[in-house]
């Protein structure tokens, strides 16, 4: 990556910053209505595949002590990789073991430690420097991300596990369209590294429209390095209009799409935010996305588009 004249890496491929500094508070207090809500039976529903309502709780309880004793605190004990484990394998694995970890505490119990710790995870990502290095975001391909990045991803991970236990409770996505939106952006931040195996001419545009309220429309750039986002809700961005193409890459797949001009894409993607969130998630297979997606102009990479993931897995 270039860097700066004063030594900060250049993130603009990324696209704007986030803001999610103010709605950490609102999203724990949706929570703790939620969590509140519960019968006694609803505690042991399935959420995600192999883990209830309990044990989905009981992650969230992890991530906040996770999150306040690493960068609140600068606590450095803890799990270490196992030699030759993935990052997947070890996210995962350490997951598991704050689930085990946390069987013997009750639902009140939990409900109660994460009403308190919640409220002190709110308060430091409100006080956090947002241009800070910070954890990386593999799913993003940056590593150290600015603290921007890393905190709009918490926020979009503990507003995807309200809505899980949500669903596991036969209750239907809080389409509150402020969290709703901010869950939609950060998501679309995959989008060049998700696209980072396909070569394109050099200025080739794909567009992403998401409908409804909290929706928007991102157009990302095949560049000289890697795909650039542009600015969240921009279709303005200069189209370069240099002859060259991506750096290949061995597992590179070429497509036969040509520069688009400044106001037409090369591929539109257009998605309901239901599909969009379930689809960065897993919730649903990219081929089930691209089914229910309205596309135009290249299919192959309005396919690749849909093969974003905004999450580890």
């Amino acid at each position: 990556m270039d860097s700066l004249s004063s030594g900060t890496p250049d993130r603009s491929w990324l696209g704007s910053p986030i803001d999610a500094r103010p709605l950490f508070a609102p999203e724990h207090a949706a929570l703790m209505d939620t969590l509140h809500g519960l019968s006694p039976a609803d505690w042991g529903q399935e959420a995600v595949p192999g883990w209830t309502v309990r044990d989905v709780a009981a992650h969230l309880l992890g991530d906040f002590y996770g999150r306040l004793g690493r960068d609140r605190d600068g606590h450095r004990e803890g799990p270490a990789f196992a030699p030759g484990e993935t990052l997947e394998a070890f996210i995962h694995r350490i997951n598991q073991e704050w689930v085990d970890a946390l069987s013997r505490v009750s639902p009140a119990g939990l409900t109660d430690t994460l009403d308190l710790i919640g409220r002190q995870v709110a308060r430091f990502f409100e006080a956090a420097d947002p241009e800070a290095p910070s954890l990386g975001v593999s799913w993003a391909g940056v590593d150290p991300a600015p603290m921007w990045l890393d905190s709009a991803r918490d926020f979009t991970e503990f507003w995807t596990h309200r809505q899980q236990i949500r669903h596991a409770v036969g209750q239907e996505t809080d389409h509150d369209p402020r969290p709703l939106a901010l869950v939609l952006d950060t998501f679309m931040r995959a989008l060049p590294h998700t696209l980072r195996d396909v070569a394109a001419p050099v200025g080739t545009r794909i567009q992403v429209q998401i409908d409804g309220p909290a929706g928007g429309t991102w157009t990302v750039a095949a560049a000289e390095e890697h795909w650039t986002l542009a600015t969240a809700a921009s279709t303005t961005r200069p189209t370069p209009t240099a002859p060259s193409t991506t750096r290949l890459t061995p597992t590179a797949r070429t497509s036969s799409a040509s520069p688009a001009s400044p106001t037409t894409p090369a591929a539109l993607v257009r998605l309901d935010a239901e599909t969009a969130w379930r689809l960065c998630t897993r919730g649903i297979a990219p081929d089930t996305a691209l089914a229910r997606a309205h596309t135009d102009g290249d299919r192959e990479l309005a396919a690749a588009a849909c093969r974003i993931v905004s999450i580890i897995h």
